[in-house]
């Protein structure tokens, strides 16, 4: 089965904010959420918290799967409101919040859309800024949240800081974007999302997929479940394929000029097709990465 992520996922499992950018939250003894979304929906992740837990003060536990901007923005405004909260992800995330630039940078891409999350935003401030991570996660750290454990894996390609969670006790799998984003009214392809490595990234997908999970509940827009799980599995695998073997065409057509072929790809399989949901800078700046990152891997005369 698939759905949208929305509601409850089990008895202690359930999501808060929009589809669009879910968060997971686990109930127990010591309450975890995975991942922050964009920093403009902090104040709807607080009220989406009371309602789960009774009381946002309760979270304990706040961990990210990556270091890009929807996935720790409201980081910063969740520990102003929690101030016993201990994020946690890869040591990279702290390292990259030191930096103005890598802020201003993460501002500027939420900032495009402030204005469809204004009446959520409000009047309050979420800005972002440099938090310090209470748990620097790694390959196999546990975490105990009551009855349930929090297990970590390394699952680089995405990003180099892609970090998965795995529940064993529900048999669900948490990858954020290190097996892509589905895309389409009913998640019937999936954008690849290799942007640091094509082969670790297909590496983690494999990982992934021998966890044998009976849920995944995905970074954007869907819970899997059931054959679904393994029916996304495999078509993550066929997408990333076909979408390398696009980007060589791409370049092949352009002579190898990245820049070139970028452009063109932006006009044609954005702009022209309008297939692609994702936020018109975001997907530039992820695509400007994967095709320098395949131009490097070709060799040209």
């Amino acid at each position: 089965m698939k759905r949208y992520a929305e509601g409850s996922i089990s008895a202690h499992i359930h999501v808060a904010g929009p589809v669009s950018y879910p968060v997971y939250v686990i109930d127990g003894e010591n309450p975890l959420m995975i991942d922050a979304g964009i920093n403009l929906l902090g104040p709807v992740y607080v009220r989406d918290l009371e309602k789960i837990l009774g009381d946002p003060q309760r979270l304990h536990y706040l961990l990210m799967t990556h270091s890009h901007y929807d996935h720790i923005g409201a980081m910063p405004y969740l520990k102003r409101k929690i101030p016993n909260l201990k994020p946690g992800g890869a040591g990279r995330i702290e390292d990259l919040l030191r930096k103005q630039s890598v802020i201003d940078y993460m501002t500027n891409l939420s900032d495009i859309q402030r204005d469809m999350f204004s009446e959520e935003t409000g009047d309050e401030d979420v800005t972002i800024d440099f938090v310090n991570l209470a748990l620097k996660l790694a390959e196999g750290d546990t975490i105990a949240i009551g009855d349930y454990t929090c297990v970590t894996y390394e699952v680089p390609g995405h990003t180099r800081d892609s970090l998965a969670y795995y529940i064993p006790e529900e048999n669900i799998l948490f990858p954020g974007e290190a097996i892509g984003i589905p895309e389409g009214k009913d998640a019937h392809d999936v954008q690849a999302e290799f942007l640091t490595s094509y082969s670790d990234y297909m590496n983690s997908i494999e990982r992934m997929r021998q966890l044998q999970p009976e849920t995944i509940a995905m970074g954007h827009g869907w819970i899997f479940t059931g054959d679904d799980v393994k029916v996304f599995f495999d078509t993550s695998v066929e997408a990333t394929i076909r979408h390398r073997k696009c980007l060589e065409e791409y370049l092949d057509n352009a002579d190898g000029d990245a820049e070139k072929a970028l452009h063109e790809m932006i006009r044609v399989e954005y702009d022209e097709k309008g297939t692609i949901y994702q936020e018109r800078n975001a997907y530039i700046a992820n695509l400007r990465a994967q095709v320098s990152l395949i131009a490097g891997m070709k060799e040209y005369c």
